[in-house]
């Protein structure tokens, strides 16, 4: 016989591909008959469905990824709280950052500054004095925007539209379109390009020479309106300073000025003879960190996106003069694979050079992520010349450079910057990971398809029922895997249901104990992107999952 086709409502069995959240005991018979018989499978043809954005806020909560803060107080304004799964998650991915940058390089060390650092820090780097977002308000909704944003929204645009001649072309050419030639030789397309080059050369020109009344008079010529009334009445562009500033001191009258840090770069670099000193450090190398910053953003917005209080993930790269260059690209390019090793699609990520460079940089690009709301800045490559340590040595009085034994000399090192937001990437692989899928049945499934090394729990472990010593041998499992994965543990409801939810929460693998693992010491493994399931010997667990879940395994790929 080569084919027996029949429908039945049950939870996996022994070695099939069937699903479904209820448990039929005459279903269990007739697989039991057949499983030595033949060899079935019920394959899976899934569409895809994308979460809109206030469904993958809500997916958040109710899994317990982010709370508001201060919910029951009816919340706090661009403050989030991270749950049981989110604490999870995003420790894995600043654990995966932190194992790429410090464990896979011997010239790479770590370091934790204090948030709070004497106010003379955030004079000598800028901060007091040019810390500042060119903010307009709209007089008829109230709303205050971020001017610069406001004109490259209107830029992004008119990049939607080559999108869109692109797509069209590729649709009419077929395989032998040429992506590079077409956007470079149709009218169209270079007009729309052209148009948008002159508009942020202006833009960042303004900027720099802080002429914010041509920067409104940009924003008027454009015709930029408010994104939510339409209204194109603009205030003047007015600079607003980011930092929280509290004191320090017994009494009010003779406190200190001090900040709550705005970036966490300044404590490696007010650190950077302690650690070149004591590590015995020779450049070029490298000193990174994860911490805390807090900027006080007028215009906070995008769930996670944009907070004032949030964490980074950065390293400074101190290397000799003349050579800024060629490490600037060469961290361009790492930090690029380290985004790609994660499997997010390589069509998600692109490079933006800066137009309007900081103060202190020679160079500046940022890798921008297709968020839910658009590409948008992840991290931020920058070459920071030697302006931190000459301006420390300034405002301290001590000398901060570094003696090259090869040169008999001494110079100030320059810095070349890798910055991400942890929060950000938080965000893009949740946003990247939920999906909706369409099953061949008819029904459907929500499931967040988490890179397994980032994932909260590596495995789900399931007794089939609650009784005859199946949850006394799914909890010695759970116990044997738990001193190298994080597992969970789950007796409630029919299998199929806890399939599903397992699903939403990410888990990469779920493994069902049934009767006859008290006979054969074997369980089925489901696989969560596939929903594929094998019968596997319980010995083989561990190295089946550390094969999908080891940092190696995916690190290896950059």
């Amino acid at each position: 016989m080569d084919l027996i086709q029949f429908n039945v409502a049950s939870s996996n069995y022994f070695n099939t591909y069937l699903e479904s959240s209820s448990d039929d005991a005459r279903t269990f018979v007739l697989l039991h008959l057949l499983k030595n018989k033949v060899s079935f499978n019920i394959f899976n043809t899934a569409k895809v469905a994308a979460f809109d954005f206030k469904q993958l806020i809500a997916h958040c909560k109710e899994y317990g990824f982010i709370f508001q803060s201060s919910e029951i107080y009816d919340g706090l304004s661009a403050a989030y709280d991270y749950g049981p799964m989110g604490v999870e998650l995003k420790n894995n991915i600043k654990q995966y950052w932190w194992k790429s940058m410090v464990q896979m390089h011997q010239n790479i060390v770590g370091l934790d500054a204090s948030i709070f650092m004497h106010p003379k820090t955030w004079k000598a780097s800028g901060h007091v004095d040019a810390f500042n977002d060119p903010l307009i308000d709209n007089k008829d909704s109230k709303k205050r925007y971020r001017a610069d944003v406001l004109i490259e929204d209107y830029c992004a645009k008119i990049e939607g539209k080559i999108n869109k001649e692109v797509a069209k072309a590729a649709k009419r050419f077929g395989d032998s379109f040429n992506k590079e030639e077409f956007i470079s030789t149709n009218g169209r397309v270079v007009g729309y390009q052209e148009k948008i080059n002159t508009i942020l050369a202006r833009m960042g020109q303004s900027l720099e020479n802080e002429d914010l009344a041509d920067v409104k008079l940009l924003i008027e010529e454009l015709e930029i309106a408010d994104p939510l009334t339409g209204s194109r009445n603009w205030t003047e562009v007015k600079q607003f300073n980011l930092m929280f500033g509290t004191k320090l001191g017994a009494s009010a009258d003779t406190a200190m000025d001090l900040y709550l840090r705005p970036e966490t770069a300044q404590g490696i670099f007010v650190n950077f003879l302690n650690v070149q000193k004591t590590g015995r450090m020779k450049i070029p190398f490298g000193i990174a960190q994860t911490g805390k910053a807090f900027r006080n953003e007028i215009v906070a917005r995008q769930f996670i996106f944009r907070m004032r209080e949030f964490e980074q993930m950065e390293m400074q790269f101190f290397v000799k003069p003349g050579t800024q260059k060629e490490w600037y690209d060469a961290w361009k390019e790492t930090r690029l694979k380290w985004h790609l090793s994660l499997g997010m699609g390589a069509e998600n990520y692109r490079f933006h050079d800066h137009d309007k460079l900081a103060h202190y940089a020679d160079a500046a690009a940022d890798i921008e992520f297709n968020f839910p709301f658009g590409f948008k800045e992840l991290e931020g490559i920058h070459s920071r010349t030697d302006f931190d340590l000459k301006a420390h040595e300034e405002f301290s009085g001590k000398k901060l450079q570094y003696f090259d034994h090869e040169e008999n000399a001494s110079y100030t090192p320059y810095v070349v910057e890798t910055s991400i937001g942890l929060d950000r990437m938080f965000l893009a692989v949740f946003s990247n990971s939920l999906q909706e899928e369409a099953l061949e049945n008819g029904t459907t499934r929500t499931v967040l398809k988490l890179p397994a090394v980032l994932a909260p729990f590596k495995a789900a472990i399931f007794p089939l029922v609650k009784k005859d010593g199946l949850p006394e041998v799914a909890k010695e499992i759970m116990e044997d895997l738990k001193w190298d994965f994080n597992v969970f543990y789950d007796e409630k409801d029919a299998v199929g249901k806890r399939y599903r939810r397992q699903d939403a929460a990410g888990t990469p693998f779920c493994i069902t104990v049934d009767h006859d693992t008290l006979v054969d010491n074997c369980v089925t493994i489901r696989h969560r992107d596939t929903m594929e399931q094998k019968r596997v010997a319980i010995v083989d667990l561990k190295e089946i999952i550390k094969a999908e879940v080891a940092v190696k395994t995916w690190l290896q790929k950059m």
